[in-house]
């Protein structure tokens, strides 16, 4: 899928391959006190339930990727990041309303995450996307600091909700 953003350019969404795990490591390094390894992300383009993705900027740069798992009609966000010089112009948006059509059409109920309880942005967006709060998970990062859950509960198809 590609599309135009104002101030970004093309951006394209795909699956995510071991060719862009370079990229994907440096933004993860500049995203988290606690990065993800080369082999957790190995792990997730190899797992039957992960599908991975990463937004392309114009020059096919990794912009930013999420890594979500579905098992049975149950999924989870796992790992979400945009490149530092492109954060708030919606590419995390565009990454999650893309991971929303996706498992809507595979038969997702649900779809969960936690993010951290500073992390004012992303809940923000979550909660604009229609996730909810149901949640907290106390002192579940690397610095003590609560994770909030958040749930975005699928529409039944036809009933006009859809995102």
């Amino acid at each position: 899928m590609m599309l135009r953003m104002t101030g970004v350019g093309d951006i394209t969404i795909c699956p995510m391959s071991d060719a862009d795990l370079d990229e994907v490591l440096a933004i993860e390094a500049v995203s988290y006190p606690k990065p993800w390894t080369r082999e957790h992300f190995l792990d997730e383009l190899n797992s039957p339930f992960a599908s991975p993705l990463v937004a392309l900027d114009g020059e096919g740069r990794v912009a930013g990727y999420l890594c979500p798992l579905l098992l049975f009609d149950e999924a989870q966000i796992l790992n979400v990041a945009v490149r530092p010089d492109l954060r708030s112009h919606g590419l995390g948006r565009l990454l999650i309303e893309s991971l929303l059509d996706d498992y809507r059409n595979r038969g997702a109920s649900v779809l969960g995450l936690e993010v951290r309880v500073s992390n004012e942005p992303a809940r923000t967006l979550y909660r604009k996307l229609g996730f909810t709060e149901t949640g907290r998970r106390p002192k579940y990062y690397e610095n003590g600091e609560d994770a909030i859950l958040m749930e975005y509960i699928f529409d039944q198809p036809g009933d006009g909700n859809a995102v």
